[in-house]
């Protein structure tokens, strides 16, 4: 009976260690997500007036889904970046316009998403709006995608005007009939900014901010954003009428990964 009752008590110990390995795994992968650090702000904080259109978080982009890291559809910035959006948003509102941004920090696993999509050349679900007239195998050499993008430093947002009162854009269903993003106003996607000669993300030479082959309309709508936030200390990208970075930036040379989400902002100790 002692020799029995010696082996069930082994045998319990043997299963009571065999039962908490997968916990203590599971303890060790459970990382958690990391912060942003305090410099960081969302914009709607600083002012509620911006209109948001946080492309990455829906499938309306030149990927077709979800990019990775977006959680939720809010607009991440440095605090001086926002505080100059802010500043450019009260001049702008005088003039009967809103700011609209499209795209703001953003975390280093979406970019690595982005060039993975880039590198399967037989993904190519969305050419025929982002990207009609530019061959695949050339995403990378013509800068249209990199390993690394100052969006992840925080300070770069993309972005671009709205008349007042902002009329309501239908969402995109996945499937529908893609339009060229450089075809005309009427014809692209719907969007409620003003015609600023292609849509958002559109990977062509037209969407170079100065291309002198947009009519005076759009050059002019292109100039009074660009001049607009230019005078509120950002640079504008010349290949992408959309994008501006103020400077100086707070991390010129840190690339984050912290997740688009409020959470990202919450529970900060540093």
């Amino acid at each position: 009976m002692l020799n029995f009752a010696t082996a069930r008590r082994a045998l319990a110990v043997s299963v009571t260690a065999l039962l908490m390995i997968p916990a203590a795994s599971g303890t060790v992968q459970a990382r958690p997500e990391p912060k942003a650090p305090r410099e960081f702000v969302a914009l709607g904080d600083v002012d509620r007036t911006i209109i948001q259109e946080m492309r990455y978080t829906t499938a309306h982009n030149f990927v077709g889904e979800r990019i990775d890291g977006y959680r939720q559809p809010v607009c991440v910035l440095t605090r001086p970046a926002a505080q100059a959006l802010h500043q450019a948003q009260r001049k702008l509102l005088r003039q009967g316009y809103s700011l609209k941004v499209y795209d703001c920090y953003r975390p280093q696993r979406a970019v690595d998403h982005f060039v993975a999509w880039a590198k399967d050349l037989d993904d190519q679900a969305m050419k025929a709006e982002f990207y009609p007239r530019v061959d695949k195998t050339r995403l990378f050499a013509d800068g249209y995608i990199a390993e690394k993008s100052g969006h992840s430093r925080g300070s770069t947002v993309d972005l671009t005007i709205v008349k007042l009162p902002a009329k309501p854009t239908r969402p995109y269903r996945p499937g529908q009939p893609l339009v060229p993003c450089y075809a005309p106003q009427a014809e692209r996607f719907p969007d409620n900014s003003v015609d600023m000669g292609t849509g958002y993300d559109c990977f062509d030479t037209l969407s170079h901010t100065l291309d002198p082959r947009v009519t005076s309309a759009q050059r002019a709508n292109r100039l009074l954003l660009k001049g607009t936030l230019e005078d509120l200390g950002f640079t504008n990208l010349p290949e992408e009428w959309w994008h501006f970075t103020y400077k100086p930036e707070l991390f010129p040379d840190t690339y984050f990964d912290f997740p688009v989400s409020r959470g990202s902002l919450s529970g900060r100790t540093a």
